[in-house]
């Protein structure tokens, strides 16, 4: 991590080390990567926890563009998915659970809004 300030949404090292292995590699021949993947998602957990904008990204992480880029990438490809429910099963196994749920409750209630279903309730009348 070098000597940059260490911020409270740092990841931990016992942290680091559950999530490092779902976290995807660089590709065999691509460019080499410029930083590392650990500081990328420190950066992701400073801008979630604070709400700051991409562009307010203190200046000790990895730049602005390179985090939201990798974020972005997860996002698509299912990598934040699966670290979901890898820590939802770690969880609910200390829990004593099972680390799938063996039961759903799905409601079918629905609530009105507006006496009319189309545009003209939500529309302004003209003069």
């Amino acid at each position: 991590m070098g000597s940059r300030t260490r911020y409270d949404t740092d990841l931990s090292d016992a942290e680091w080390t559950v999530l490092e292995p779902l976290i995807p590699k660089a590709k065999h021949g691509g460019r080499p990567e410029g930083y590392a993947k650990r500081e990328v998602v420190n950066g992701i957990r400073y801008l979630t926890r604070t709400g700051c904008a991409w562009r307010l990204l203190p200046h000790e992480f990895p730049p602005w563009t390179t985090v939201y880029h990798y974020f972005r990438k997860w996002r698509k490809d299912g990598t934040w998915k699966v670290i979901h429910d890898k820590l939802v099963g770690d969880v609910r196994e200390r829990a004593g659970r099972k680390r799938e749920p063996s039961a759903a409750v799905i409601d079918s209630q629905t609530v009105k809004t507006t006496e009319k279903g189309d545009l003209t309730a939500t529309t302004r009348a003209r003069r």
